[in-house]
Order: C-alpha cells, then sequence, then structure tokens
C-alpha cells in the first residue's frame, strides 16, 4: 500500500485536510486553496507503484482538476465583480452564469454528467486503494459545496439543471456500464450513475443525500477492498472470476447487486429513501430516468451473475488459500449487505406501523 513509502501518511493527511478546509470555509478562496490542497496530497497516491499507467491517470486527474479549480475561481471572480466580495454566504447575490460556472466547476472535479468522460479512463489506470478514494473521500468537498450553493438566490433555475445533470448521470452510468467488461471502468461509470442520485438526492433534502452517500461509501468499501485483498490487479474482466471458488464469486457479486440497488439489500434502501423524499417535490418526474438507469446497471450486474454462474458453471473450482484468507473479508461484505437491507426494511415496516 502507499502507507509503506516514505512520507505516505503525510500525503494522507494532507488529502484529508484540503477537504476538510475546503468544506469548513465560507470564502471563496478559502475553497479554492482547500480542493488544492487535497489535490497536492492525492496526486503521490496515485502514482505510489510509478508505472506507466498511474502516471497516464495521474496527469489526466491534475488537468482535469485544474480545469475545474480555473471554472470556480472563474466563477467566484465573476460574482466579485458585481459585489466586491469573496464570501459565500446566503445573502450573496449570485448571478445565473457565475452559479452555473462555479456549480460546472465542482461537477467537473466529480466527475458527472456532463463532465463525466475522464472518470472511467483515469480510474482504468488506477490500483484498488486510489480507486477507492477516488469514488469516495475525493467526492465529499465538491458535493458539500454544492450543498452550500442551494441556500442562494436562483433556487429553481439551479436545482433545475442539477436534476437534469443528475438525470444524465444516471443514464450514462447504465449506458456506460453495458459496453465493459473491464471491473475497474464498471465500477467508474458505477459511480457516475450514483452521483447522478446522490445530486438529485440533494435537490429534495440534506438529509437524504448523506444517508445514500453513507451507504455508498460502505458498500464501495465493502468491494475495493475484497478486490484488493484478493490481489486481483491481473484480473482484466470479471469473467475471470471463474479461477476462485463458487463462494467466492458468489460473495462479491453480491456486493455488485448491492451496489446497483437489488432489494432487498443494502443499496436498494438508499435508493428507496430517495424516492420517498422526492415523491412530494415539483422535479418528482425526473425519477423516471433515474429509475431507467438504475435498471441498466443491474442489467448488466445481472447478465454477469448468470455468465459467470450458468455459462461457466463447469470451469469453476475450489481454491482453498484465496478461501481460507478472504473468509473474514467476504463474509463481513455480504453480512453488511444482507443484513443492513433486511434490517433497515424491517424497521421501516415497523415504524410505519
Amino acid at each position: 500500500m502507499f502507507s509503506s513509502l516514505p512520507f505516505g501518511f503525510l500525503f494522507i493527511f494532507t488529502m484529508i485536510f484540503g477537504t476538510l478546509f475546503s468544506i469548513s470555509s465560507s470564502h471563496w478562496l478559502g475553497i479554492w486553496a482547500g480542493l488544492e490542497i487535497n489535490l497536492i496530497g492525492f496526486l503521490p497516491i496515485l502514482v505510489y507503484q510509478k508505472s506507466m499507467s498511474e502516471s497516464e491517470s495521474a496527469v489526466k486527474y491534475f488537468i482535469i482538476q485544474a480545469l475545474g479549480s480555473s471554472l470556480l475561481l472563474f466563477g467566484s471572480l465573476s460574482s466579485f465583480s458585481l459585489l466586491f466580495s469573496w464570501e459565500n454566504v446566503s445573502e450573496t447575490e449570485f448571478s445565473l452564469v457565475s452559479l452555473l460556472i462555479i456549480s460546472s466547476g465542482l461537477i467537473m472535479k466529480m466527475g458527472m454528467f456532463p463532465f463525466h468522460y475522464w472518470l472511467p479512463s483515469v480510474m482504468a489506470g488506477l490500483p484498488w486503494i486510489s480507486c477507492m478514494l477516488l469514488a469516495t473521500w475525493q467526492k465529499v468537498a465538491p458535493i458539500l459545496l454544492i450543498n452550500s450553493l442551494f441556500e442562494l438566490n436562483l433556487m429553481y433555475y439551479f436545482m433545475f439543471t442539477i436534476c437534469v445533470f443528475a438525470s444524465g448521470s444516471s443514464i450514462v452510468g447504465g449506458v456506460g456500464g453495458m459496453n465493459q467488461t473491464q471491473v475497474r471502468a464498471i465500477l467508474a461509470y458505477s459511480s457516475i450513475g450514483h452521483l447522478g442520485w446522490m445530486m438529485f438526492a440533494l435537490c429534495q433534502s440534506v438529509w437524504a443525500m448523506k444517508m445514500y452517500f453513507m451507504v455508498y461509501i460502505l458498500v464501495s468499501l465493502c468491494i475495493f477492498m475484497n478486490l484488493w485483498y484478493m490481489n486481483l490487479s491481473i484480473m482484466k474482466n470479471l469473467n475471470m472470476l471463474t479461477k476462485f471458488s463458487i463462494s467466492m464469486s458468489s460473495s462479491l457479486m453480491i456486493m455488485l447487486l448491492s451496489l446497483g440497488g437489488l432489494p432487498p439489500l443494502l443499496g436498494f434502501i438508499s435508493k428507496w429513501i430517495v424516492i420517498v423524499s422526492s415523491m412530494n417535490n415539483i422535479f418528482w418526474s425526473f425519477l423516471i430516468l433515474l429509475i431507467l438507469g438504475s435498471v441498466m446497471s443491474l442489467f448488466y450486474y445481472l447478465s454477469l451473475y448468470f455468465c459467470v454462474f450458468l455459462g461457466s458453471s463447469k470451469k469453476l473450482y475450489l481454491n482453498n488459500v484465496f478461501s481460507e484468507k478472504l473468509n473474514f473479508f467476504m463474509m463481513f461484505g455480504v453480512f453488511l449487505n444482507l443484513a443492513g437491507g433486511i434490517l433497515l426494511i424491517f424497521l421501516t415496516f415497523l415504524m410505519e406501523i
């Protein structure tokens, strides 16, 4: 891991400090500085193995983040020219153009539609731990900063734009994943689709967005940690799961189906919360596109499931060494996704009674 490198923990601390500094600042220059500190700490983590694919992904990531930061500064400068203030407070009178420029910079940093093209290619060349950080922690600051923009004026137009972007992200995540067999590319498109759900939840309720984000982080941690511990760097596509035991392949597929939102797994609960919280909102019609994208995601996960366990059943064989080592990780991930989803559904029915 990257922690074995000199100053590895310093890079991790710098990345975390940059995110916390950015989301706790009410000043646009402070927000920009925190995002740059986060980038400085994250880039050395991307290239800790010094391979060509990691270097290529790090360069792409740096260019995209620099472009997103430039849009953020340009939008804040346009608001400064109107008010002579850098403050990000609810009384600030933003123009619609500057608001869209700032939100475009933050959306580009996350990898959300329509600025999503860089995310699959960047994740394709990274190791599992870097992919996990890119899919989870690096989205914290942009999402919370976009949440702060909802407190400004021009609420209706901004919410409508975010809902359009969220619907596009869900559709892109579904369509893009159907044409992929590489594990990292599938998880990247899944991340794009989940970003659409999180941003749509943000338009309805901050609580729903936080619940969805927490569930997404839990499921993603289970998947990435299992893939890292299985040492599947040589695995280019998920069809190579046939080289492992049936229990290991089944456990990983259950976690992937939970990420896709199949009931009664844990990933379905977060989507259920968003659907329930948005039914009384004026933008509820966007749910049709979001659900359509999730159905497409479930389609290629289930197709992969049947391909692995039905079409290639004769090739499966037991691998006792891996089964012993991965027993705790696999059982924890399966228990979290199965028991967590069933328990939350049961508690919801009890509350209704």
